[in-house]
């Protein structure tokens, strides 16, 4: 479609359709202009998710080419489309009007000036009356776009845009896995990671042309893009909070373990002091969780490997760990014998738990986390039997970056 149809196509346009008839013939005219005004050699893909208003049969009279997606899902119509495509470059948009398939020149100069990915803006190019609910444009968008950029480094500002560009060989390294509305972030953070070029360019947003109620539901997709980023980002899921949780219950058991404190008028005792372990517990468990996140993540693609992970596999081996366990273990079990010591001291009777507990708690502590190394160590090591002879993301497609 466009000029120079026998030459190699540049250009594919693609759209995910779930009964859009009413506008489809519409953005169809809009790409087919785009493409014969600007004498660019492209065709159109509809990626159809199973539509029974008749919309496949008006993007088959307009002369668009219908790529059959059984699996449901805003994610897996862009892709097995995309797949299908014969261009270079492919622009995606949605199939309700709501952006301008004739106004795509920007995203094309800069995909073929080498850029990767090229995000469209609509806080740059403008939001119409009744184009976006107050809840995505003020809270939903913003936020999940300062998450993203918090937790990734991603550059884009407008994570959920629906118009967007990259190159086929871009969008093939990045192997993208989700199947809904999260798919728009991954392939952002994705990008990110994997050290693409990534831009953006203003894009406007209409008001939908059709009359029924849009398949997006800006609460559970809403979550469904939060999700996803904790899920993707282990470090701020489970890390961050477990190094904090491990530090603030070190720091205050340290302090309560000679005896009780008082502070601002409020006695703190044993009973704070079975609280601080628990959080050194817990944290412990959120950072063990980091790294088996980190291992599952790779192991399924969804993400890369890089220097932090193998440095997991180099650190945590299975001798390295049964050492430090048992010798937590024996931490414990030494402070267990003291405990039962000073028991018998007192002839196996009633004991002070002020004073008893003060040893307890710490050895009891110590046990468990022994244990937990030894056992986690040794899962470690069944998970690193596959994961050191994967090549699923090779080191030189990751650039060193992390997630």
């Amino acid at each position: 479609m466009g000029k120079g149809a026998d030459k190699k196509v540049e250009l594919s346009i693609v759209m995910p359709c779930l009964n859009e008839a009413e506008t489809l013939g519409t953005c169809i005219a809009k790409a087919k202009k785009f493409l014969e005004s600007n004498g660019v050699n492209g065709e159109i893909i509809i990626g159809d998710n199973g539509s029974t208003d008749g919309s496949r049969e008006i993007a088959e009279k307009a002369g668009a080419r219908i790529v059959a997606v059984a699996q449901r899902g805003y994610g897996s119509a862009i892709y097995h489309a995309t797949l299908a495509a014969a261009g270079q470059y492919a622009i995606v948009g949605d199939s309700d009007n709501t952006y301008d398939f004739s106004d795509l020149l920007p995203f094309l100069e800069k995909l073929r000036v080498g850029y990767d990915l090229v995000m469209g803006n609509r806080f740059l190019g403008g939001i119409r009356p009744g184009a976006m609910p107050w809840k995505n444009r003020y809270i939903g968008t913003p936020v999940l776009t300062a998450i993203g950029r918090l937790f990734f480094h991603c550059s884009a500002n407008d994570f959920n845009c629906g118009l967007r560009g990259y190159s086929l060989e871009a969008f093939r390294r990045m192997h993208l896995c989700t199947t809904g509305m999260e798919f728009a972030s991954e392939m952002v953070i994705k990008a990110t990671i994997l050290g693409m070029r990534v831009t953006e360019v203003p894009t406007t947003l209409s008001p939908s042309g059709r009359s029924r109620p849009p398949h997006l539901r800006p609460w559970r997709d809403g979550w469904r893009h939060l999700r996803f980023m904790l899920l993707y980002s282990p470090r701020w899921l489970f890390f961050y909070p477990g190094i904090f949780f491990i530090f603030i219950g070190s720091l205050l058991g340290a302090w309560l373990l000679p005896k009780a404190r008082t502070i601002f008028g409020i006695s703190l005792d044993i009973q704070t002091l079975l609280f601080c372990a628990a959080a050194v517990l817990l944290g412990f468990q959120a950072v063990l969780f980091t790294a088996l996140a980190k291992i599952f993540l790779v192991n399924s693609g969804l993400l890369p490997r890089n220097k932090w992970f193998d440095r997991i596999f180099r650190l945590l081996n299975l001798e390295r760990g049964i050492f430090c366990g048992v010798l937590l273990l024996l931490a414990g079990l030494s402070g267990a014998v003291f405990s039962v010591f000073e028991w018998g001291r007192n002839h196996l009777g009633p004991l002070n738990p002020e004073v008893s507990m003060r040893s307890v708690i710490p050895s009891v502590l110590l046990i468990i986390l022994g244990f937990q190394i030894v056992f986690a160590s040794f899962f470690f090591s069944v998970l690193g039997i596959n994961i050191r002879g994967s090549k699923v993301w090779s080191k030189a497609e990751t650039g060193g970056r992390e997630a």
